[in-house]
C-alpha cells in the first residue's frame, strides 16, 4: 500500500493534476472570502464553506477520472494485479493519495478563521466545524468518483457520469420538493431505486439470478408493507432523497449544529464506495 501510495502521490504533483485541484479550491475559497468576509464585513467563515461546495462538482470528476480508467486504458490494470499486493492495498493507497492531495488546499483554508479573528469575532466552533464536515464531504464524493472511475473504461466517460451523479446529489434535495407526496408516487419512487439496486447487484456479482432474486424479494416486502400500512409512504419519496443527499448533511453543519448522525453517514458512503471499488477490481481481476 506504501508504494502505490507514494507512486500516486508522485504522479498527482509530477503532472498538472494536484496542483489544479489545490489552485481550484483554493482560488474559489479566496474569492468568497473576499466577497463575504472582506468587502461585506462578515465573520461567518462557514459561510464561505458553505457557498464554495459546489467546486466538488467540478474538482471530483477531474481529479477522480484518471484513478483506475487511465489504467483500463494503458493496459497497466494487469500490471496492478501482477504485483505482490492485495487490490484491497491497492485501493486504499490510492484513495489515500486522494485525501493527501485534497488535504493539502484545505490546510491553507483552515489558517482564513485565524486571520479573520484579527479583524473580527470569528465563532471558531462553527468555523472548524464546517471544514470538518467540507473534508468528510469531500472524502465521500472521492470515494464515489473512485468507484466510478473503476467501473469505466475510458476517462472522458468516467468524468461525465461523477459529474452528472454529483450533480443529481447537488440539487437532489431541490427536486425532492417537486416529487409528489402521494403514497402511490413514493411507492413507485422506491420500486426505482430498488430497480438501481438490482442494477448494481448484476454488475458485483455478475448473476442475473441473484440481482433479479434479490429485486424481486425487496420489491415484494415493500409492496407488503404499502398493502398493509400506505400511510407510511405519504411523503416518504421526498423525505428519504433529503436524507440520502450528501450535500444537505453537510448543510446541517453550517447551520451550527455539530450532527454526528451526518458524520456518521458521510463516513458510511465513504467506506461502502470504497468497498464498492475493491470488490469491483476484484472482479475484473478474475474475470
Amino acid at each position: 500500500m506504501k508504494a502505490v501510495f507514494k507512486h500516486e502521490i508522485s504522479s498527482y504533483y509530477t503532472s498538472l493534476s494536484g496542483y489544479v485541484f489545490g489552485l481550484f479550491l483554493l482560488l474559489f475559497a479566496g474569492i468568497y472570502v473576499m466577497i463575504y468576509n472582506v468587502r461585506n464585513l462578515l465573520t461567518r467563515y462557514e459561510a464561505v464553506i458553505f457557498s464554495i461546495s459546489f467546486v466538488f462538482l467540478i474538482i471530483v470528476p477531474i481529479i477522480t477520472m484518471r484513478i483506475f480508467a487511465e489504467e483500463k486504458k494503458q493496459r497497466t490494470d494487469q500490471l496492478l494485479y501482477s504485483l505482490p499486493i492485495s487490490i484491497r492495498d491497492i485501493v486504499l493507497g490510492k484513495f489515500l493519495a486522494l485525501l493527501v492531495v485534497f488535504l493539502a488546499p484545505l490546510a491553507i483554508m483552515c489558517v482564513y478563521p485565524l486571520i479573520l479573528s484579527a479583524f473580527g469575532n470569528v465563532h471558531m466552533a462553527e468555523a472548524y466545524s464546517a471544514v470538518f464536515a467540507f473534508f468528510l464531504l469531500g472524502m465521500a464524493l472521492l470515494s464515489i468518483g473512485m468507484f466510478i472511475s473503476s467501473i469505466c473504461e475510458s476517462q472522458a466517460v468516467a468524468a461525465g457520469l461523477c459529474f452528472v451523479v454529483m450533480l443529481i446529489n447537488y440539487f437532489i434535495a431541490t427536486l425532492a420538493s417537486y416529487t409528489g407526496v402521494s403514497a402511490m408516487g413514493s411507492f413507485i419512487g422506491l420500486t426505482i431505486f430498488v430497480v438501481l439496486f438490482a442494477f448494481i447487484i448484476r454488475f458485483m456479482t455478475g448473476s442475473i439470478f441473484t440481482a433479479i432474486t434479490g429485486g424481486l424479494v425487496i420489491e415484494a416486502i415493500l409492496a407488503a408493507v404499502y398493502m398493509m400500512n400506505q400511510e407510511l409512504f405519504i411523503a416518504l419519496m421526498p423525505r428519504l432523497m433529503e436524507k440520502v443527499s450528501l450535500f444537505e448533511r453537510f448543510n446541517v453543519f453550517i447551520n451550527g449544529i455539530f450532527d454526528i448522525s451526518g458524520v456518521f453517514y458521510l463516513l458510511s458512503v465513504t467506506a461502502i464506495f470504497v468497498h464498492l471499488t475493491i470488490q469491483s477490481l476484484e472482479k475484473r481481476r478474475w474475470s
